[in-house]
């Protein structure tokens, strides 16, 4: 799915890409542009910032409200505060413009490897439990007994890092590399700011003091309740 509101561009990339057996939504309604998503369903989605109305960053957070597919922005900012952004509001790459369209196409088979193709974690939908916690990655869900929230792409993949690590310490250049590829583009801010969030989500549930900070090294969930839970 290709949200571009030049349409030279867009129809560029639409024959381009179509070129290698892909089936390819432009879309053109750029208030609407969920029920757009949601009747075309796409496995991959290039998205450009500047839009009427809202920007491809709103965009992105509705998207990541309801599918963890592929996002990769283009769109002619350069800034290094830009790629941050694109990363923050949960798409997976950044493309700036003016681009070569192979580029395009090698960032799109890349992140179609990693969703879905041999890079993928496999098949059939993943859950992860420790000490009555469940995580469901692919729904952006954490659950604690009978309550849950929702989460974006980040905040899941950070906290499927901790659990995963358990009792283990996540240390920070790993987080950094698990979530952002470049480590270019995160100064050491950018992951407290999203650990802020990620404390603040299991504090909705119940939990408090989850994570803790490890200095010089990273973060490690303390798992100090219901532990009998997680038989």
């Amino acid at each position: 799915m290709i949200v571009e509101d030049d349409p030279k561009i867009a129809e560029h990339l639409n024959g381009f890409i179509a070129k290698y057996g892909f089936d390819v939504f432009t879309a053109d309604d750029f208030y609407n542009l969920m029920d757009t998503f949601r009747s075309f369903r796409p496995d991959l989605v290039l998205l450009d910032i500047n839009l009427p109305s809202f920007d491809g960053f709103y965009w992105c957070r509705q998207i990541r409200l309801e599918s963890i597919c592929p996002v990769i922005f283009i769109s002619a900012r350069t800034g290094e505060m830009d790629q941050v952004m694109a990363h923050e509001n949960g798409g997976d790459d950044f493309i700036t413009k003016p681009f070569h369209p192979d580029v395009v196409m090698a960032k799109i088979r890349s992140q179609l490897r990693r969703a879905y193709g041999a890079y993928a974690s496999g098949y059939g939908e993943r859950i992860l439990q420790k000490g009555g916690l469940k995580l469901l990655p692919e729904r952006l869900e954490l659950r604690f007994g009978y309550e849950a929230v929702f989460l974006t792409k980040k905040e899941a993949d950070i906290i499927e890092s901790l659990m995963s690590r358990h009792p283990r310490v996540a240390g920070r250049e790993d987080l950094l590399e698990k979530l952002w590829d470049n480590q270019t583009y995160v100064d050491e801010n950018t992951l407290n700011v999203n650990m802020t969030r990620v404390r603040k989500k299991f504090q909705e549930l119940g939990i408090n003091d989850a994570v803790e900070t490890v200095r010089g090294a990273g973060y490690r969930l303390l798992v100090t309740w219901n532990e009998a839970e997680e038989s």
